[in-house]
């Protein structure tokens, strides 16, 4: 078995679970519109970070990281009884900055595009005519 598959299966079942928790179980009024992004397990399986994003400004953002803290407890002891591990991992909930990083991106590229456009002559203005 290549090295790190395990870590991956695992991360890929607490991220359909934790998931699922949050659309079924979780009635948090501190859980806006998120996303669980994805899940990095360490190697010894000791240690899970689950990454999420969020729609909203940083107010929301405070939000879901409070509720996070206080569902942090139940998550873990549900993913234990599902897993079923010998030992379940400590979550860690960090927000993903990598969306805000690729929408800005995206921004500048459209803004870009816009501005070539203006700046191109209008389509059957040729002088070679």
């Amino acid at each position: 078995m290549a090295q790190g598959t395990r870590p991956d299966r695992i991360g890929d079942q607490i991220r359909a679970e934790v998931s699922d928790m949050l659309v079924r179980e979780l009635h948090d009024p501190g859980f806006g519109f998120l996303t669980i992004t994805r899940v990095r397990v360490t190697p010894d399986l000791q240690l899970a970070r689950v990454y999420y994003t969020t729609m909203g400004d940083a107010e929301a953002r405070r939000n879901t990281e409070r509720a996070f803290g206080r569902a942090a407890p139940f998550i873990r002891r549900q993913l234990g009884r599902r897993l079923r591990l010998r030992r379940t991992p400590e979550l860690e909930f960090v927000f993903d900055e990598s969306f805000e990083g690729q929408d800005r991106i995206e921004r500048l590229l459209q803004e870009i595009h816009e501005a070539g456009q203006t700046d191109a002559p209008p389509p059957g203005d040729d002088d070679d005519e």
